[in-house]
């Protein structure tokens, strides 16, 4: 039998299926988050300081403050990848608002949630690498290029994932 995927949640490693945040973070309610997604590769993780810094610059964009160092969060990734013995593998880096009330209120968000997920991908099957994948155009529209989201890469990818959905119909 496998073992578990670990997955970090505020400085701790949960198993996979015992991972678990509160329904009141602003990250669940309302998207108020940023993400990175990272490859590893043989164990290198690819660009991982760009990745990071570009997952602070986020945060600073939306007046979120990341409370671990650049440094801290580097060793995060790396232990987190470790820990469930991945050398080649997907990091999600997520970082949202934090547990508050249901209001829009940051304030009333006083500690970042920080998580770390690492897992195998497989983006395309064999088939799919050889005989090539099927492309349209959906009817979804992307935020204009002068709007916020594109400064930030935040947890909201409504557009993206109803482009999927009308892709797969």
């Amino acid at each position: 039998m496998e073992k578990e995927l670990l997955v970090y949640i505020d400085g701790k490693y949960y198993p996979k299926s015992q991972a678990k945040i509160s329904v009141y973070d602003h990250g669940l309610l309302y998207g108020d988050g940023v993400f990175e997604g990272i490859r590893a590769y043989n164990g290198v993780v690819f660009k991982l300081r760009e990745h990071i810094d570009r997952l602070y610059r986020s945060a600073r964009v939306i007046m979120l403050e990341i409370p671990l160092t650049k440094e801290e969060m580097i060793n995060a990734v790396l232990e987190t990848l470790r820990k469930n013995n991945l050398h080649d593998a997907y990091i999600r880096l997520i970082v949202t608002r934090g547990v508050g009330d249901l209001g829009l209120d940051p304030r009333k968000c006083p500690k970042p949630t920080v998580i770390i997920i690492t897992d195998v991908i497989k983006l395309h099957s064999k088939e799919a690498k050889e005989k090539g994948i099927r492309a349209l155009i959906v009817w979804v529209k992307r935020d204009p290029v002068d709007a916020t989201s594109h400064e930030v890469k935040s947890l909201n990818y409504m557009n993206s994932i109803l482009g999927k959905i009308e892709a797969n119909v």
